[in-house]
């Protein structure tokens, strides 16, 4: 078995995330990090899979050092996708403690009586294990929030990443164009769910870190995936919401398609969250909070003459986007969310994912323009290169 780690950023790349990560855990007085977040273990080492299911911890001293303590089947999987050279093995046992085995293997790092991080909110980390794993390490070591700690160092993208991403933008046009493609009256979801994936998948594209959304009909007023599929109608308006994943990465795309008769309502609205989506675009500016972000949208939407069948606030979503980047199952959500007044800066090279879901449920439509864009010192640059034209299928 070819034993050379399967990664896709340089050694350098590596060591210098390592050292901001020294650097944060330094100024915060961590003796060492426990890390639980997939996304974290990917960045930091490169280290790919989906066995966070089960208890897996990567600790990363202050003199440096990575120690992974998985599940068998990860012990190949760490050597061929990571950087990380000591891999520990806990055993599956119906008396299994996993954390008595990372305390163990910390006593070997003499963290006896030190101040360790720990990714408290990780998928990788259920509540159950967290329990175990704090009951366990009370009394030898003391554990600190340090949920976020490589989550911020991870929202601004280095020029590697960023190819990575614009690739992923351009997998999201590929899937955009097999959606115009095979979207008409009495299409077949299903189908259209598989050409667009199918496209990503030939371009040497991932699975999303969650399911593509897609709804026609009542459905088109869901913002998850659900089962059940169903044909278009002669008259219907479908929508969808997916990503482009190039290494994990990923540039997410958001549009509402019409079939059949346009609604000149439905316009007027789909003009409307062009505009929010513009205002959002111009208000991504390096150094102010993206808290500014929101506040363009919810400014836009207020002076606007648009009419809603409804109540206003029924149609007006509460965020309006978040960040990107390389994100695993269960979803491509990345922090933060873009909320009123969120105090987080924005900087050059954060990328985010803004959708513009203006409903209007009485009347019986959506408009929902979205797409993914990298701030720049300048403005924001879009990673796709498809129009945002509202498209009608007849």
């Amino acid at each position: 078995m070819d034993q050379v780690p399967h990664i896709h950023f340089s050694l350098d790349e590596f060591a210098q995330r390592k050292q901001r990560v020294l650097r944060q855990m330094a100024a915060k007085k961590l003796d060492g990090l426990l890390i639980f977040r997939q996304e974290s273990m990917y960045w930091l080492t490169g280290y790919d899979t989906f066995g966070y299911v089960f208890f897996q911890c990567l600790y990363l001293g202050a003199n440096g050092d990575l120690k992974l303590l998985t599940r068998m089947p990860d012990l190949r999987q760490a050597k061929f996708t990571s950087i990380i050279a000591d891999i520990r093995i806990w055993k599956d046992a119906e008396n299994a403690n996993p954390a008595r085995d990372l305390m163990y293997m910390l006593e070997e790092c003499d963290c006896r009586g030190k101040r360790l991080g720990v990714e408290w909110e990780s998928y990788g980390l259920t509540a159950r294990n967290g329990r175990l794993l704090d009951e366990t390490l009370k009394d030898f070591c003391r554990l600190k929030d340090a949920s976020l700690l490589i989550s911020l160092l991870r929202l601004t993208k280095s020029p590697q990443e960023l190819q990575y991403v614009r690739k992923a933008g351009e997998l999201a046009d590929l899937a955009l164009d097999e959606i115009h493609r095979t979207a008409a009256p009495g299409a077949f979801e299903g189908d259209i769910l598989a050409a667009l994936q199918a496209v990503i998948f030939r371009n040497d594209g991932d699975y999303p870190g969650n399911e593509n959304i897609i709804g026609s009909g009542p459905g088109a007023f869901m913002g998850r995936y659900f089962t059940g599929r169903r044909h278009l109608g002669q008259d219907d308006e479908m929508l969808v919401e997916f990503a482009g994943v190039y290494r994990h990465y990923h540039a997410a795309l958001m549009r509402v398609i019409r079939v059949g008769k346009p609604i000149p309502q439905q316009l007027e609205l789909y003009q409307l969250g062009l505009d929010c989506l513009q205002a959002c675009q111009e208000a991504s500016k390096v150094g102010r909070p993206t808290g500014d972000i929101y506040q363009a949208f919810e400014r836009t939407l207020r002076n606007s003459s648009y009419k809603f069948g409804g109540e206003r606030d029924l149609g007006r979503p509460f965020s309006i986007g978040y960040s990107l980047g390389a994100t695993f199952a269960p979803n491509w959500m990345d922090y933060p969310l873009l909320y009123r007044d969120n105090p987080l800066p924005i900087e050059e090279n954060m990328v985010f994912f803004m959708h513009m879901t203006l409903r209007d449920d009485e009347r019986g439509f959506n408009a929902v323009p979205g797409e993914t864009v990298i701030v720049t010192k300048t403005g924001v640059e879009r990673v796709s290169k498809h129009s945002l034209e509202f498209v009608i299928k007849s």
